[in-house]
């Protein structure tokens, strides 16, 4: 035996027992974890035990990143430590997670980042019945687009907090990655039709404009679907624009990679659910505002965020149902409802305001 391979193999004795020690962690972590769901569902009775904690998960994952010392990057280090806890929770309770579907979406990526990979997805055909399932209690959380960097808000997930008493829990921040897709029958210079959801056209129309002028665009209910399309109609010049997922999901090739217009797109996922979520450290709040019909309205309503040094990380108005020209304010803030500080801003908007609705407070994004 050479000296290289005496090296190399001294070095896979050295992984190997590293690996031996990370099982045994993994599943002393995973003990410790059922005997957390004990203790929960003693104290709490074993149909209302509550598992998942955002927030804990949320400073769980921030001290891991804090405490990273290299080689793996921060990011990294704390999805496997992501896909750890999943996997724990799943020994206390398996999650059933509902998402704009069908499989395949970037929705779906959204989640399984959020969740990890020990969930139950539950792919559904629109934002409205992903709330409904939540409320009903066929799901435990729901995840749904929110904002994209390039095309703003998705408004009628904005729409459907009017109504609905779930609880904004938690959000998803995910780079989008838009590649051109094709079955292997079909040649790139022969394509005659691109199916996309609409968002994702908008997304990559110069580079559409560059290089397919004169190609149809079909705008579909989602990008998995035109992945399906594309997939079905092998015998067709078609094509899709869709992400990693749906182009294993369909088995498409990837034609051109990152034809995104924007560099740095992506886009914001809520998560959704019945429970109330504790301070993390770093958090947001999310709250409805519904302006009276007078002048300075918007003025007096964030006059005490400025008075109080609450900073807003978002603000988007929407049409109201209360009358002709009153308008609806969604507003993101920094900070959990539980601080003075937020509380003060809420008690003043309570008298400033026509109608004020807590969506939630919530961990920003770690991931």
């Amino acid at each position: 035996m050479d000296k290289q391979e005496q090296q190399l193999g001294k070095l896979r004795d050295e992984i190997d027992r590293i690996d031996r020690s990370i099982m045994e962690l993994v599943s002393e972590r995973a003990n410790c974890a059922q005997k957390v769901a004990e203790v929960k569902q003693q104290a709490q009775g074993e149909g209302s035990a509550v598992f998942y904690r955002p927030e804990r998960e949320a400073q769980v994952l921030r001290r891991v990143m804090e405490r990273n010392q290299g080689p793996l990057g921060d990011e990294e280090m704390a999805r496997v430590f992501r896909q750890i806890m999943s996997s724990c929770l799943a020994l206390e309770q398996p999650m059933r997670i509902a998402f704009l579907g069908p499989e395949g979406t970037f929705t779906q990526s959204a989640a399984l980042k959020h969740f990890g990979h020990s969930t139950v997805s539950v792919p559904l055909d629109s934002i409205d019945e992903v709330f409904r399932e939540v409320e009903s209690g066929a799901a435990d959380y729901g995840v749904v687009p929110i904002e994209n960097s390039t095309e703003g808000m998705v408004h009628h997930t904005l729409d459907m907090f009017r109504e609905s008493s779930l609880q904004i829990c938690g959000e998803v921040e995910l780079r989008i990655h838009q590649h051109l897709l094709k079955s292997d029958a079909t040649k790139l210079d022969e394509v005659e039709r691109i199916y996309s959801h609409q968002q994702s056209l908008a997304q990559c129309r110069r580079w559409l404009d560059a290089r397919f002028p004169s190609v149809e665009r079909v705008a579909v209910s989602s990008n998995a679907e035109a992945a399906r399309r594309a997939a079905l109609e092998k015998d067709s010049k078609v094509a899709a624009i869709a992400g990693d997922m749906a182009a294993e999901l369909y088995d498409l090739q990837v034609a051109v990679a990152n034809i995104e217009d924007q560099p740095d797109n992506a886009t914001r996922f809520l998560v959704i659910g019945k429970q109330q979520t504790g301070p993390s450290g770093k958090d947001k709040t999310s709250l409805l505002v519904a302006a009276r019909n007078k002048p300075g309205a918007l003025y007096h309503l964030l006059e005490p965020f400025h008075q109080l040094g609450i900073s807003l990380t978002r603000i988007e108005t929407r049409p109201s149902s209360m009358g002709k020209w009153g308008y609806i304010f969604y507003i993101d803030c920094e900070g959990h409802c539980t601080e003075e500080a937020l509380q003060n801003v809420m008690k003043i908007l309570a008298t400033e305001a026509q109608d004020l609705k807590l969506l939630g407070s919530y961990p920003q994004a770690v991931l």
